[in-house]
């Protein structure tokens, strides 16, 4: 089988505006640091990081799924693209943050952050079995006056130097430009991220994030098995989807208690694995609307080793969000409020707010790995299915899925699918 993977990618922007009586002043300034390349961090302060990441990933899930509506995103690249955010931010505004994030003091987070990302980044280079590639970027205006420490952090923890551009007078051009970062770091595969209008004259900075994941599962799916069969909608309606199914039980972690089963799929290499959660029939708004950090790792801990033969979708879907009124909501407002917000860590005064949050991702699970052309699906029918040992798991009816670092616990990406697409 010839695999036809391309990227999964996630991105986030932060647009921060000034208000208009905001003056701009003549000087430049920007770090020299260069990024920290083995910080001096404790192994519980990035325990503790990837703990405050499930948590956010958890209730940031609560505030995202809608009804019968498939959901996918990156708690990951959205807490380390707020951490830069949050860098500069100062008395409620920083608290807020904190409370809505689940970060530690500002000494902790950002070394935590640089020693995480940097052993993500590790082990993908280590054994060469997958690829996950981090870039950050700070975009800001020219002529604008950033505190040397807030640019020194986001340096030396995050690899982000400041570009100078021109959004007072230039803004579009500005904005074209992030966009063609963006399209770099994910190879063409997001353009025009930052729509028109997004970025005008008012616009200060601008802090970026993309991360890109491409792998194949250690125990992959026969592509001729592959078949339409029945999917339980949420609705109570049934539609027939291309199912993928495995020639014979495979070793993976599985685990059920009650009102669940569970089962971990790991990539090439074994570090980075996808978790995925059945709730039983008729059980998952209850079962995900009642899903805490406490219960999910409880859930992850539970797993042991069993002979799997696992039935799963294939899906492929793109989600696109505006996060400021959500993130709002959840218990961080004066971040967006022109007269509240205080990231006076960032210019020394307290005129800077955050304006838009854009967050956008794309996933494509198929009998090779995460993610693959559509087209590579071959429907055929079991002719004579053997009797089979150990656990059956027919992933019939709407699940949760989580794309995680094994060994911390970091949760990459989230999601659920209660839809999948109708085969042909």
């Amino acid at each position: 089988m010839k695999p036809l993977l391309k990227p999964l990618f996630l991105l986030l922007i932060l647009t921060l505006l000034l208000p208009a009586c905001t003056p701009t002043s003549s000087t430049e300034t920007h770090s020299t640091l260069r990024r920290i390349t083995s910080p001096d961090v404790d192994a519980a302060a990035v325990q503790q990081l990837a703990a405050g990441n499930t948590a956010f990933a958890l209730d940031l899930y609560q505030a995202l799924k809608t009804p019968d509506a498939n959901l996918f995103y990156s708690p990951y690249s959205l807490s380390l693209a707020l951490a830069m955010t949050y860098a500069g931010a100062r008395g409620n505004t920083e608290t807020q943050m904190a409370q809505v994030l689940h970060f530690p003091s500002q000494d902790t987070l950002h070394p935590a952050f640089n020693a995480l990302d940097l052993a993500l980044t590790a082990r993908a280079n280590g054994k060469k079995a997958f690829e996950l590639t981090l870039a950050n970027s700070l975009w800001g205006q020219q002529d604008y006056v950033f505190e040397p420490a807030f640019l020194d952090t986001l340096a030396a923890n995050y690899g982000a130097g400041l570009r100078l551009t021109d959004f007072a007078h230039a803004p579009d051009p500005a904005r074209v430009a992030i966009n063609d970062w963006v399209s770099d770091q994910t190879q063409d595969r997001i353009n025009d991220l930052i729509p028109e209008g997004a970025i005008d004259s008012l616009t200060r900075l601008v802090l970026a994030n993309a991360i890109y994941f491409n792998a194949q599962w250690v125990h992959p799916f026969a592509a001729e098995s592959t078949s339409d069969a029945p999917f339980n909608l949420l609705t109570g309606e049934t539609i027939n989807v291309p199912m993928m199914r495995m020639e014979e039980p495979v070793p993976l972690a599985y685990g059920q208690g009650a009102g669940y089963q569970a089962v971990e799929l790991p990539y090439q290499g074994e570090q980075i694995s996808m978790l995925i959660i059945v709730p039983d029939a008729g059980t998952f708004p209850a079962f995900e609307g009642a899903l805490t950090p406490e219960q999910y790792t409880t859930l992850v801990n539970g797993l042991t080793p069993q002979m799997v033969n696992l039935i799963l979708p294939k899906f492929t879907f793109a989600t696109t969000f505006s996060l400021s009124d959500t993130l709002a909501g959840m218990g961080m407002p004066d971040a967006f409020d022109p007269d509240l917000a205080d990231f006076s860590g960032m210019d020394g005064t307290t005129d800077l707010y955050i304006a838009h949050v854009f967050h956008k991702a794309f996933v494509a699970v198929d009998e090779a790995g995460t993610e693959a052309a559509a087209a590579s699906a071959v429907v055929m029918n079991l002719e004579s299915a053997r009797p089979m040992e150990g656990v059956v798991l027919f992933v019939d009816r709407p699940f949760l899925f989580f794309i995680r670092d094994m060994e911390t616990g970091t949760i990459l990406f989230a999601g659920r699918v209660v839809a999948p697409e109708a085969g042909g």
